[in-house]
């Protein structure tokens, strides 16, 4: 295991730029980064850059490296503005700390919200070098020209290196932004391109520092029993047994969560112990009675059923265009469908871990965690002392999904440092991390269309229900808010009367996010029911998905959640990628049959635009393969190009694994799965064979790509499926349809 030492802020600055070094603070952080609410200054300081006088660059690495690569993307736009050479580049992993702007690594925001940021941060730099070789040599500094680390005089020929004048711009005044000036397109060597990501020879070799292998010195370990069910507490406890296990030294109560439930810990006993094993076989042999509360009438089957009868009725609108109900009277040919998500757990292949250290009033805590920031705040609250006295570390995390940027295990050894007197590790088993999740929501959907006779609607109306992540912060929160911005109340389709309706969910367990959120279920939904109308209609998919979105538009989005300014909704973009799609994937040639079938879907999330084509093959047993999945993706400027392709292939086979086989069900509040044989993932003979990435290069801003490739993978997979069985399947997961 590799040992991680306590670094204060001064320390880590310290240790990064020594006495000399420039440090560039660029006004370069979005307003809601600001702690305080209000609007950033014009330039704002912030330190994500330092040059040495030996010429080596220092990037700090302010997001958190799950798998996506962020470590390498981020700091290689800054790297590429600069004109350094890679291999002279040093990342460091920042602390949480708001002077970074927002570092909560979700939402497919890294490279949306910071590729700006970066690029005017190595601008700065390159500019106040031009500037400091200007003053030495006494000539204008539009004469000087910054590149490969060097800036240069070409009337007088001379030349000096970046580290030669670290010490002479370190004592200039920060440009204004529009002083500066950029590289093109045409110049950059690394936007684009990509490069190997910084963190694989660590990987490969196992010397990489992951959540799990923090240590630090005096370090015990912690296992907690948690309440059975939500909203639970401690009635009482007998440890007696559990003390006997050797190496076990001592167990200890953590408080129930005061509602809303947040990001605060779920209360329950920890076993506190010289090393995980012992804690674990500690408690074991707890012997806890609960109180559980009344959760315990929360059951899987019951709670769809309340669903369903919620959307068999109108409820609060979200959007309206035209009149559905006025259309619907007229008669005419009506198809309607109801579908259903279960709820999905996150199952990262590293359980939550943490380890914290109280000492002197201050907490330091290591973790492999999305959200640093949100580690001050939960911990700061749980132990009633300030944000600026809890210090995060952030290490690479073994996967996360989203779960990971809620931080109640690191509140959890926080709070038990503080009764041992010691550094606290806290390690989740899988078992744990399964029954005690931040759920992806159960969702049920219900879709009516009245269609022409070719087939294509004339009004359509549909209705969601799914307990909402609001209810995170906010116990009487029912409805979707920002959630239906996620495929729902942005259906692109060109629809004379439309509307969409949302209708109350009360959450019984803890509702949080999970990769692509919101836009799994909503796109499953619409895009199964557009293939159902092509089906009613006898038209070829792509045809009919082209006629739904329309001609090419600019939709108005203003009112939409979520929809980040500057980025608009171009249904021409959504159109290409169909269009893209099915040429890649040879959709003209290809004709289903039984036991092989293929299918379409398109969706537009974070920004992105999206479209799949899923081949499958179904054998005489029932068994599904996916011989090959086609995407289309435009996704804007692309910054690292291998990187997006491998968020895709990723998402590929996660979107598969939530459609075949993701299923989380709870019997008298309790959630029945506990570990990957009764909540499997894909494995090698279920996930696709292969799977094809166009990315369609333009200049349109950078948006997301870490979660936009699941939305369509369901739907695209049901149709498939369909078209080689027969069967629609409208409930998830697919193995609990026979298919033959």
């Amino acid at each position: 295991m590799t040992r991680i030492d306590f670094v204060s802020r001064r320390g880590f600055l310290e240790t990064v730029f020594s006495a000399g070094a420039l440090v560039i603070g660029a006004q370069i952080l979005p307003d809601e980064a600001r702690a305080d609410g209000t609007a950033a200054p014009a330039w704002q300081p912030t330190v994500y850059l330092g040059l040495e006088p030996d010429g080596r660059v220092i990037v700090t690495a302010h997001r958190s490296e799950m798998g996506t690569g962020i470590r390498t993307a981020l700091p290689m736009v800054l790297a590429d503005e600069l004109d350094v050479d890679w291999n002279r580049v040093r990342i460091e992993q920042a602390i949480g700390d708001r002077k970074y702007g927002d570092q909560n690594t979700d939402g497919s925001t890294s490279i949306r919200s910071f590729y700006e940021a970066m690029r005017q941060s190595g601008a700065t730099a390159r500019l106040m070098l031009e500037r400091a070789a200007a003053a030495k040599w006494r000539v204008p500094a539009s004469e000087c020209l910054a590149r490969n680390e060097q800036v240069a005089h070409a009337a007088s020929g001379r030349k000096a290196s970046y580290g030669e004048l670290v010490s002479l711009a370190a004592k200039l005044p920060i440009p204004k932004k529009e002083e500066l000036k950029y590289k093109s397109p045409s110049e950059f060597k690394y936007i684009g391109k990509g490069l190997p990501i910084t963190d694989q020879p660590g990987i490969v070799s196992g010397t990489a520092v992951f959540g799990l292998d923090a240590r630090v010195p005096n370090m015990v370990y912690a296992s907690i029993e948690h309440p059975p069910v939500f909203g639970g507490k401690v009635k009482s406890v007998d440890d007696t047994e559990a003390r006997q296990v050797r190496g076990v030294q001592q167990t200890l109560q953590i408080p129930p969560f005061k509602p809303p439930y947040a990001f605060q810990p779920l209360g329950g006993v920890a076993v506190v112990a010289d090393n995980t094993w012992a804690a674990m076989q500690g408690r074991k042999r707890l012997k806890v009675n609960w109180e559980l509360g009344p959760n315990t009438a929360y059951d899987s089957a019951s709670y769809k059923r309340i669903l369903f009868e919620t959307v068999r009725k109108p409820q609060k609108v979200a959007r309206n265009v035209g009149d559905v109900d006025a259309e619907f009277a007229k008669g005419g040919r009506i198809h309607e469908a109801e579908y259903y998500a279960p709820m999905l757990a996150h199952a990262p292949m590293e359980p939550v871990n943490a380890v914290a250290e109280f000492k002197n009033g201050k907490v330091t805590a290591w973790a492999p965690t999305q959200n640093p920031q949100a580690v001050q705040d939960t911990v700061a609250k749980a132990l009633g002392i300030k944000n600026e006295d809890v210090t995060c570390h952030v290490t690479l995390l073994g996967g996360a999904f989203g779960r990971k940027s809620k931080p109640d295990y690191v509140a959890e050894a926080a709070l038990l440092s503080r009764q041992v007197g010691k550094p606290v590790k806290v390690v989740w088993s899988r078992e744990d991390d399964m029954q005690f999740d931040f759920y992806h929501a159960v969702a049920a959907m219900y879709v009516k269309a009245a269609v022409d006779a070719k087939g294509r609607p004339t009004a359509w109306l549909q209705r969601c229900a799914f307990p909402p992540i609001e209810s995170q912060n906010d116990v009487a929160a029912r409805f979707g808010g920002f959630e239906q911005g996620m495929g729902w109340s942005d259906v692109p389709f060109d629809i004379p009367n439309h509307r969409a309706e949302n209708g109350p969910a009360e959450a019984h367990v803890r509702i949080g996010w999970l990769r692509s959120v919101a836009n799994i279920y909503h796109a499953f939904a619409v895009q199964s029911f557009a293939d159902e109308l092509a089906t009613a209609a006898n038209r070829d998919r792509v045809e009919y998905l082209l006629d739904l979105v329309g001609k090419p538009r600019k939709l108005d989005v203003q009112s939409i959640p979520l929809n980040t300014p500057g980025y608009g909704f171009d249904t021409g973009r959504l159109r290409n990628v169909i269009e893209k799609v099915a040429e890649q994937s040879g959709w003209a040639k290809k004709k289903s049959r039984p036991g092989h079938g293929y299918g379409i879907a398109v969706h537009r999330s974070f920004q992105t635009y999206v479209a799949a084509v899923v081949e499958v093959e179904i054998d005489p047993k029932g068994t599904v393969r996916i011989p090959r999945v086609d995407y289309a993706v435009d996704t804007g400027l692309v910054v690292h190009p291998d990187r997006v392709r491998s968020q895709f292939e990723g998402a590929a086979v996660f979107g598969t694994s939530l459609a075949l086989m993701g299923e989380i069900t709870a019997q008298a509040g309790r959630i029945q799965q506990t570990n990957y044989h009764n909540y499997p993932v894909a494995r090698i003979s279920e996930a696709p064979r292969d799977v094809h990435v166009q990315l369609i290069q333009n200049d349109a801003p950078p948006a997301g790509v870490g979660e936009p490739g699941v939305p369509p993978i369901a739907p695209a997979l049901c149709n498939a499926i369909f078209a080689a069985t027969g069967k629609r399947i409208r409930e998830l997961p697919i193995k609990k349809t026979k298919l033959v």
